[in-house]
């Protein structure tokens, strides 16, 4: 079936907006890169605009007035499931001003007939693309063109297969001359305060990077395997090294700082490519701050630890989701390794790399407790930077399926009514709320000032740049459950840190270089000596920071 548009069989150019909806928590610390991809797919000729919500907020009807005052054709909506009520509310106020809308992600691909009304509700969209839209994208902006829009594109091959693409032939992003201001991570206040001092740099940007898709672990609460598959394609190592290198000369152009955060689901799957890629980076002097996600037993390998930090690896993104094995059995992630976890961040560490650490709260074996108990084996690592949420069924997943059988989902379609930190089912061994408030410990304890103070103890004697570093992104972090808003907030969160933000002035002046002065590096090459820091009995929860 085809939707017939104005402007049918004209094969006119379009003008063509690329929006993302805010993630309903936060605003994200990095842009999303399926639009720079499609942008980069789109036929010559068509003009392409972004648009994130999460860091250039619009009303509904801004946003419909912007598409209008710039005569968009054609936009293309991407949503993930906790983003998909905004992303229907938006589409609906776009399609009633007649812009015609696509949507497209891995919650409209598992749930095709919601945003196409054929589940008894309302129509959102006049075109899904399913599933990974490289091949697909090209031509719903031709059938856009001549008003001639279909209702599904799916990339299928010749015999009517699903066709997943290769990634041997990648786009070139060009990095180098997109306006990407709106994603400056620097808040607006600071880069006035620091303009004001003339510092040699007022832009930080975390740029996003493929180098594979899809994941063999097919772990139950994920979505990842439904979507890009459980067979790994990788892109070349030099297309991932050039768009390395065009991103650094963009930073020392434009004077800014670049990180770039690698979004493979599993970065290392491969070890002996990652390997590869890791010393082609090198080699082509391509190094430049990286994050990446990893899972801890993939990180036992010595050699690939060695490459991680020579390569420029600063923060690997862990999911740990429980240090309970039995929770994880039940979510078929068994591969994961609790009693390895300290010596995975230990060896990691001593490379100058830090972790970013996943946590689950409400699993079928958790009790009340269970975010006391993480954040006191959390008190013998290194500093980390831990996140916590609720178990959430999305849907099409194995844990949804299992939920549903069992009756023990309370909100079958959550993501219609999007709450935040809220369970969706009924846990076995902790009720609703409780989890809501173990959640709630575990943010408040691991990010209050002393939280942060003992972390920094922890990593005395290395460089200042190091603190600072820790500093910052607890500081980041802690916004995902606690948003500051505004600058009169950001100014108070930092007086509730000031013990914090004084040792590091002090440390500045004093001891930049570390404990053994000049003997340490501040460009990072020696490795570090974290101890543990033990806090005083958590019984109680300390003050929200």
């Amino acid at each position: 079936m085809r939707c017939h548009l104005p402007g049918r069989g004209t094969g006119r150019l379009l003008k063509i907006l690329l929006y993302n909806p805010d993630n309903g928590v936060t605003q994200n610390f990095m842009p999303h890169l399926w639009m720079f991809l499609l942008q980069s797919l789109t036929p010559a000729g068509n003009e392409v605009l972004l648009i994130d919500g999460n860091t250039h907020p619009m009303t509904d009807p801004e946003l419909v007035r912007y598409a209008l005052d710039q005569k968009i054709g054609l936009v293309g909506i991407g949503a993930m499931t906790r983003m998909i009520a905004k992303a229907y509310r938006v589409a609906d106020a776009l399609r009633a001003a007649g812009v015609p809308v696509v949507m497209g992600g891995p919650h409209v691909t598992e749930c095709p007939g919601e945003a196409l009304g054929r589940d008894g509700g309302p129509r959102h969209a006049d075109a899904i693309a399913l599933g990974e839209a490289d091949e697909t994208w090209p031509r719903i902006v031709a059938d856009a063109a001549r008003g001639e829009l279909k209702e599904v594109y799916t990339p299928v091959d010749a015999f009517g297969q699903e066709k997943k693409p290769t990634l041997q032939d990648y786009p070139v992003i060009p990095w180098d001359k997109l306006d990407i201001d709106q994603f400056n991570r620097i808040p607006s206040f600071f880069r006035r305060v620091m303009q004001h001092y003339g510092h040699a740099w007022e832009t930080f940007h975390i740029i996003p990077i493929e180098s594979g898709r899809g994941c063999p672990y097919g772990c139950e609460f994920c979505t990842v395997t439904g979507f890009f598959g459980d067979s790994i394609r990788f892109r070349t190592n030099k297309s991932i090294v050039d768009e390395m290198l065009l991103l650094k000369e963009r930073a020392r152009v434009s004077k800014g700082k670049i990180a770039i955060f690698f979004v493979d689901d599993n970065f290392a799957i491969n070890g002996k490519r990652t390997k590869s890629l890791l010393r082609d980076i090198i080699a082509a002097g391509a190094q430049t701050s990286w994050v990446g996600q990893i899972s801890a037993n993939l990180l036992r390998d010595e050699e690939l630890l060695d490459l991680i930090a020579e390569s420029g690896g600063k923060w690997i993104f862990i999911g740990m989701e429980s240090l309970d094995p039995a929770n994880l059995a039940s979510v078929n992630k068994s591969f994961n390794k609790p009693s390895e976890y300290a010596a995975v961040l230990q060896k990691l560490a001593m490379r100058n790399v830090y972790c970013i650490t996943s946590f689950i709260f409400g699993l079928d074996n958790d009790t009340t407790g269970v975010g006391e108990r993480t954040l006191a084996a959390m008190r013998e690592w290194p500093p980390v930077l831990p996140v916590f949420g609720q178990i959430t069924p999305f849907p099409a997943t194995p844990l949804y399926d299992r939920l549903a059988k069992e009756g023990r989902l309370t909100r079958p379609k959550h993501w219609l009514e999007f709450a935040p930190f809220r369970m969706a089912h009924t846990p076995l061994k902790i009720s609703v709320e409780d989890v809501q408030n173990e959640v709630n410990y575990a943010w408040t304890n691991s990010y209050s000032p002393a939280a942060t103070q003992r972390a920094l103890d922890s990593i005395a004697d290395e460089p200042v740049p190091y603190k600072i570093s820790h500093f910052v992104a607890r500081i980041f972090f802690r916004g995902i459950y606690f948003p500051p808003k505004g600058a009169w907030q950001w100014l108070k969160l930092i007086a509730r840190n000031r013990a914090s933000v004084y040792r590091l002035l002090r440390e500045s002046i004093t001891q930049w270089h570390g404990a053994n002065g000049a003997a340490r590096h501040s460009d990072f090459h020696a490795g570090p000596r974290y101890k543990p820091v033990n806090a005083p009995s958590a019984a109680k929860a300390e003050p929200a920071a």
